[in-house]
């Protein structure tokens, strides 16, 4: 019987509910908060990048203090829980108070508690179930995660067109709320906190956690974060230039309903792809899934570079839901087998999140400027793909295999 099949039901629906519904609470209200400040009220465009971009900074210098905590706390559910009321309250009080006194922190506070919520499901969900069921309870926390943003990318968008805009808050509360008491439906005593954390105990039954130092000598994590970093920086500001050049193809005509066909269809895509990743991986191994997933989002920025009609842009946005997809497992799971035996998983874990924002940062920046420079979407395309192609090629000559077959404790490389 496996770990999971142990598991009381109670903590089995717990964990796919909390995949489900934190899907739409991690990210806040998102790009709904910059359209009802300024349609709703009239707020300065630099006013709205301030606030937008204040949550993005504080989810960043959070990530690895976040981490840390999560390795060390005992009651990793209070934590979790923690992140789940701070956004279920700091959402309605921006509908509310819309002003910059309120609105501000309340940004800061959600970018904040973000920053809990990756690694707090994964470590709780290896302390549910231990490294052998882990890949395929991962995939099926993706698969809940990546439904849970459509059901909420529906929702947001039927609220808003036929309430109003500011309901879209009371929605990310609601689901924060149901987000706490997924959580709680989870039972404490079933949740190994040495495992959660990737730690092991000695035969007295100590704790052995080895200096962070010593993780981060390994050569395969410094490699797997250059990977990561290339793959956002190639991956983040591709969505927005297929969003303008839908936009400009359009000619302003439904661009809005086919950049959210865009955003939803490469979540439907996500769903299969994650129970794929999630069953192969143990089977196949993280090294040739993490090469397919890289190698999509290359060949995507160079199809969108052969056509410019709403549908074909549409058809090549469902490899972002490959790409994706499988990032989304295989990552969490290389980091896992890095840090087995070193009780340093949620730092890692932060730490490596905290690369994919500075890739994510400087790709939004950038991407623009290019197209600026060279009048060319194509070129914007294409920039980020040779990125994109950099992690590729980096993951094919220097990151090795990391799933042992035997589930034995790795030793950390050097160098």
């Amino acid at each position: 019987m496996t770990q999971d099949a142990r598991l009381s039901l109670s903590s089995r629906r717990g964990l796919d509910w909390m995949n489900f519904f934190l899907a739409d609470v991690r990210d806040g209200v998102g790009p709904y908060l910059a359209i009802f400040l300024l349609a709703s009220h009239n707020w300065s465009a630099g006013d709205i990048g301030l606030v937008m971009g204040a949550m993005g900074v504080a989810t960043g210098l959070m990530q690895i203090p976040a981490g840390k905590w999560m390795d060390a706390a005992r009651s990793k559910r209070l934590l979790l829980a923690g992140a789940c009321v701070v956004v279920g309250i700091a959402c309605p009080l921006m509908a509310m108070y819309p002003s910059m006194g309120v609105v501000l922190p309340a940004q800061i506070a959600i970018g904040a508690a973000a920053a809990f919520i990756l690694p707090g499901i994964a470590a709780i969900t290896l302390g549910l179930v231990g490294h052998r069921q882990l890949a395929r309870r991962t995939g099926r926390n993706e698969v809940f995660n990546h439904a849970g943003n459509v059901v909420a990318a529906l929702m947001a968008g039927a609220v808003g067109h036929f309430l109003d805009r500011e309901y879209i808050f009371w929605v990310v509360s609601l689901w924060s709320l149901f987000s706490l008491l997924s959580i709680l439906l989870i039972q404490p005593d079933e949740i190994d906190d040495a495992q959660a954390r990737g730690a092991e105990r000695d035969a007295h039954g100590q704790l052995r956690v080895v200096q962070l130092r010593e993780v981060l000598k390994d050569r395969r994590i410094l490699v797997f974060a250059a990977v990561l970093g290339l793959f956002h920086f190639g991956n983040a500001a591709m969505l927005p230039l297929v969003g303008q050049q839908l936009v400009i193809s359009a000619q302003g005509q439904g661009a809005s309903l086919w950049m959210s066909a865009c955003i939803i269809l490469a979540q439907v895509v996500m769903i299969p792809v994650a129970r794929f990743a999630g069953e192969y991986v143990d089977r196949w191994g993280t090294r040739p899934l993490l090469l397919i997933g890289l190698f999509a989002l290359p060949l995507r920025g160079v199809l969108y570079t052969l056509g410019d009609a709403p549908a074909y842009l549409l058809a090549v946005q469902m490899l972002d839901g490959v790409g994706a997809g499988i990032l989304g497992v295989v990552w969490v799971l290389v980091v896992a087998d890095l840090t087995r035996g070193t009780g340093h998983y949620g730092v890692t874990l932060g730490l490596l999140n905290a690369v994919h924002m500075v890739g994510f940062f400087l790709s939004q920046t950038t991407a623009g400027m290019v197209v600026d420079m060279t009048g060319s979407f194509s070129a914007g395309f294409l920039y980020l793909s040779a990125f994109a192609g950099a992690a590729l090629l980096l993951c094919a000559v220097a990151m090795p295999e990391t799933r042992d077959p035997n589930l034995r404790s790795p030793v950390l490389e050097k160098g």
